[in-house]
């Protein structure tokens, strides 16, 4: 994280006007200083964003460039007067020094805050999972017990005191570590160390429900006897089981304490460095103007500064009063920052807030890998034949699924949009052609035998047939119908009958005709009816391996899905913040002058502007990580975050720029969705 866009305007970047003067000076004047030159590439090289070592190098090279004129052979420079090229040279190196070191102060804060915030969640989320609570515990159980140890040896260290086996009795253990502390149930507080840091926090009660009290039985009542015996005996079993549970699970609640203490103090250190931040922040344009106008009023600016930074660790004062600009440049970057970063870095360490280390919550799953991986290794050899034939079987599955209901039903789609549906589906038009004619042959037989029909009569009734006109035929049939055991045996009933079976056969060719082209019509349709269930699996699957590969890979659209959830939470932690807008609770007797005022309009509480400003680091490290770059998307999103940042912007105009976000970019990046998700 670093803050180097909002301290990039503090200072001009171009150079001088008069330095194109100066070179051509000094070739003509042969009285030039040589300082000018190193001062004019010490500004150069001192150009922005300014890395602290660069700026540390840029002050010890002033203070011997100093040292070296006033002592060196050049001692007469020191004497005489300064020209105004020279000083408004000194003047340039001077203002990037101080806005160097400004934005290191700023970077240094805003990073501890992020830390500590990015910590405290850790201890959040595992927190509020019971199960996580237990393995956390499991986790540093040999680090407690090393601990234990530790101070145990280091006690009899000191007090020169023999090492044996009797010492580590719990009896002796727990004398040695009283006699030490003079706390009780310091055993306890060696293995939950939280309980020595934190004097307020209360040990659960080693009397975990109190006494029991029982009723004195009456002798002269045989029941009450009994139900007394019973009563005293559901009491005293009942005391037993809580008494066992409540020691069973005291590590549990003291390691969940313990969890709960470090997430607190890491919220507050991360109110306290995000104070700090705030109020450096709010300073900015007051330096900018102070650069311009009257640079000798940097170093007031810088003793803030240090006040600001160290107030929480040492002192200020015993540095004394800077005597020069150069000297309070040396003490806020060579002294002040480094001194606060050290002292940050150790109440970290000596309290323990950070994570444990890698090995240490990985080591009961190292402990666990060996014997279940020779037991998979084992499992997997004894079944390796039913293993093979299974994978063979989802071989030829999928290949089956490929070939049968993807490869060849598309196969097919493509056949029928190039063929057009000529051919038939269910009745050839051969085999109708055939059924017709042989109905025309047996009816003008019939006629010609019975009705004596002429050629002209035959092809009459020829016509006829081929319309579906049988009245001939069935005319004779109606007069066979009259006497039908003589027709039947000796007349042309069965023939009549059977042009009609005949008849009956082509009307049914007829019907299946028409099925057949509205089948044909519809084809391409029932091909892709019958391929879309396979596509649709195939769609599903591969998009769930798609999402799954960009979960895996961090790469998904716009940083995945994991990541526009952090921004959104993000722009609605701003919201809350200029909402409610937060101020110090810590100390709040010694910063009640430092707060603006409620009515102040424009102006934010400290605490509110530095905590908006981690949540707003965070938008621009999604934005310049994430979004597509030269994009209108990343460019208008970062405009609208350097609106955020902004401390010349009140809380109305903020309040603004965070609607026109979720106006603007909720639907790009999917907050709608994700918020839906959240509140179902």
């Amino acid at each position: 994280m670093s803050v180097s866009h909002i301290t990039s305007r503090l200072v001009p970047s171009s150079t001088p006007s008069h330095w194109c003067r100066a070179s051509s000076e000094q070739s003509a004047n042969p009285t030039f200083v040589p300082s000018k030159d190193v001062l004019r590439s010490l500004f150069l090289s001192l150009s922005p964003p300014l890395s602290p070592s660069r700026a540390r190098d840029g002050i010890k090279y002033l203070q011997e460039l100093e040292d070296e004129n006033s002592t060196g052979p050049s001692a007469g420079y020191a004497s005489r007067s300064i020209d105004s090229e020279e000083q408004g040279l000194k003047d340039a190196v001077l203002s990037r020094l101080v806005a160097g070191i400004y934005a290191e102060a700023l970077d240094i804060l805003l990073t501890e805050a992020i830390t500590a915030e990015i910590e405290a969640e850790w201890w959040a989320d595992l927190e509020r999972s019971r199960l996580r609570v237990v393995y956390y515990l499991i986790q540093t159980l040999p680090l407690r017990i090393a601990n234990l140890f530790g101070d145990i040896l280091r006690i009899l260290h000191s007090s020169n005191q023999p090492i044996s086996f009797s010492v580590f009795k719990p009896s002796s253990i727990s004398g040695l570590l009283r006699r030490d502390t003079g706390v009780p149930n310091s055993i306890t507080a060696c293995i939950f160390p939280h309980l020595r840091s934190h004097p307020s926090l209360v040990l659960p009660s080693l009397a975990p429900f109190g006494t029991h009290s029982t009723l004195r039985p009456s002798l002269t009542s045989p029941s009450s006897i009994i139900t007394s015996a019973f009563s005293a005996l559901w009491h005293t079993s009942s005391f037993t089981a809580r008494y066992f549970y409540h020691y069973a699970t005291l590590p549990l609640r003291l390691t969940s304490q313990e969890i709960h203490a470090k997430r607190l103090d890491l919220e507050r250190i991360r109110d306290e460095r995000a104070e700090a931040l705030g109020k450096l922040a709010s300073k900015r344009d007051d330096l900018s103007r102070t650069l311009r106008t009257d640079l000798n009023e940097c170093a007031a600016f810088l003793q803030f500064v240090n006040q600001v930074v160290a107030e929480q660790h040492t002192d200020v004062v015993q540095f004394g009063p800077p005597t020069s600009l150069l000297d309070a440049l040396a003490a806020t970057s060579i002294k002040i920052l480094p001194m606060h970063i050290y002292l940050h870095q150790e109440a970290l360490r000596t309290y323990s807030l950070l994570r444990p280390s890698r090995f240490v919550r990985i080591w009961p799953g190292l402990l666990v890998l060996p014997p279940l991986t020779l037991y998979v290794v084992q499992r997997i050899s004894a079944s390796q034949d039913t293993l093979l034939s299974l994978a063979k079987d989802a071989w030829e599955t999928l290949k089956g699924f490929c070939r049968g209901w993807l490869a060849e039903p598309l196969a097919d789609i493509a056949k029928t949009v190039r063929a057009g549906g000529e051919d038939s589906i269910i009745v050839q038009k051969g085999s109708i052609d055939a059924d017709l004619q042989s109905l025309e042959r047996m009816a003008l037989s019939l006629a010609k035998d019975k009705l004596n029909y002429s050629t002209a009569q035959l092809d009459d009734l020829s016509n006829k047939l081929r319309l579906g006109d049988l009245t001939p035929i069935l005319q004779i049939y109606e007069e066979d119908i009259k006497s039908p055991v003589r027709s039947a045996v000796s007349g042309t009933l069965l023939r009549s009958a059977f042009v009609q079976v005949q008849k009956a056969k082509v009307d049914v060719d007829q019907a299946l005709v028409g099925i057949d082209k509205l089948l044909r019509s519809q084809e391409l349709t029932f091909a892709f009816v019958g391929v879309a269930p396979a596509l649709s699996l195939l769609y599903v699957v591969g998009g769930y391996l798609g999402r799954l590969y960009a979960g895996a890979s961090s790469h998904g659209r716009l940083g995945g899905r994991r990541r526009r959830m952090a921004a959104w939470s993000a722009l609605r932690r701003i919201e809350r913040l200029l909402i409610t807008q937060p101020r110090a609770r810590h100390r709040q007797e010694h910063h009640t002058q430092a707060e603006p005022p409620e009515g102040t309009k424009g102006a934010l509480p400290h605490l509110t502007a530095g905590l908006l400003l981690l949540s707003v680091s965070s938008l621009r490290q999604y934005a310049e990580t994430w979004l597509p770059p030269r994009s209108r998307l990343r460019e208008g999103f970062l405009e609208d975050v350097g609106d955020l940042e902004d401390p010349g912007l009140g809380r109305e105009e903020k309040m603004q720029v965070v609607q026109r976000m979720h106006r603007s970019w909720g639907h790009a990046l999917g907050w709608q969705r994700l918020a839906a998700e959240v509140s179902s």
